[in-house]
């Protein structure tokens, strides 16, 4: 049976479903509202399960040549001090290797997954749901019908909210600065700083490059800084270890703030979310281009087995991917937590007991999907 199915998004979940489509053996349609040549320009960290889940999608070959590998994540207390060290190689051993790269590299092995066949400037107006099929209008006053809609457009998904799947966003309270460093202070391994209410994590990504991810928790409803570089100065100007050098070096930002998206389902009809759209949380556990992953894992599986029962199909992708997806997210929230304990109460206890819970978080994502 050929299906006719579009993925709305071009991005990381979207490329990532559309491959895995592809390799299962159907031809999705692919667009997004974007015109092309957009390319992220910070970076990213991808743990051993995303690696994983890149090897499924048969796209492990072209990532290893990119970035630098990480085998270890220190976290140092706000003066660079150590409080525990994990040894991410040794938990994802046999899983995958954990990596740190270009974003806008990672996007273009995506890219090249899919053959480059995306319509870009290509918004979606509308989603209607007619006879068990999904009628799509197209912001140019086009329309097509398809047996399958996927949304993969993001924490903001307007699939979303026209399938009836769900409204906004809900902010987290967390204010994210990304920046890619060149050049900057020699870091080997992957090393955050915890603070009160922030943080700051560093790591190598090849080249003489550092990836740089920092973070501050502020009023749900409040603006991001008009000047993220001096904001990120100001912020940090105590913290010791490497970021007063990675500071000094640091010449643009990206800044964002961040949401969770909590569904009570994630398809209606023919029309199913992955991705962000489906269930972003904060990037603390830097699961979200891992979670799209696995989601493209899963789908591609279900519509294989399944390719007569769409609803069927897409009840299974939720039943196998809800779970995990809401640990991550449960897990998120217990890191996040301790952001408001003082330091003086928690560095002590995660000196003593830090890297026993930590690494049983990394060792849930070490399960099979």
């Amino acid at each position: 049976m050929t299906l006719r199915i579009l993925v709305v998004g071009a991005g990381i979940a979207g490329l990532a479903v559309a491959r895995a489509l592809r390799v299962a053996g159907f031809r999705p349609d692919i667009v997004d509202e974007q015109p092309a040549g957009v390319i992220p320009a910070a970076g990213i960290f991808l743990p051993g399960n995303a690696a994983r889940a890149l090897r499924l999608l048969g796209l492990d070959a072209p990532v290893q040549p990119l970035g630098d590998l990480i085998f270890r994540q220190q976290y140092l207390d706000v003066h660079g001090r150590e409080l525990f060290e994990l040894d991410v190689a040794g938990i994802f051993a046999g899983v995958g290797e954990c990596r740190a790269l270009s974003r806008g590299e990672l996007q273009r092995v995506l890219l090249s997954g899919v053959g480059g066949e995306v319509r870009y400037d290509t918004p979606v107006r509308d989603v209607t749901i007619v006879d068990g099929a999904a009628k799509v209008e197209f912001g140019d006053g086009g329309i097509a019908e398809y047996d399958l809609v996927v949304g993969a457009d993001g924490r903001r998904s307007m699939i979303r909210a026209r399938a009836g799947l769900g409204g906004p966003a809900t902010p987290t309270g967390h204010v994210v600065y990304r920046s890619v460093v060149n050049g900057g202070p020699p870091v080997s391994a992957w090393t955050g700083l915890l603070g009160r209410r922030a943080s700051f994590a560093v790591m190598p990504m090849g080249g003489r490059r550092l990836y740089c991810c920092a973070d501050e928790t502020v009023a749900p409803d409040a603006p991001a800084p008009a000047d993220p570089r001096a904001r990120m100065r100001e912020l940090f100007a105590g913290f010791g270890g490497p970021v007063p050098a990675v500071l000094e070096a640091i010449e643009t930002v990206q800044v964002a703030r961040t949401d969770e998206v909590l569904l009570e389902r994630w398809s209606a009809g023919p029309v199913v979310l992955v991705g962000d759209a489906a269930h972003a949380t904060a990037p603390t556990l830097a699961q979200g281009a891992a979670m799209s992953f696995e989601d493209a894992v899963v789908l591609a599986e279900v519509l294989g087995a399944r390719p007569d029962d769409i609803p069927a199909a897409l009840a299974e992708f939720e039943r196998r991917r809800r779970p995990r997806c809401g640990s991550v997210r449960e897990r998120t929230r217990e890191r996040d937590r301790t952001r408001d304990v003082p330091p003086a109460l928690r560095d002590p206890m995660l000196r003593r007991r830090g890297r026993r819970i930590f690494a049983d978080h990394v060792r849930e994502l070490a399960a099979p999907v």
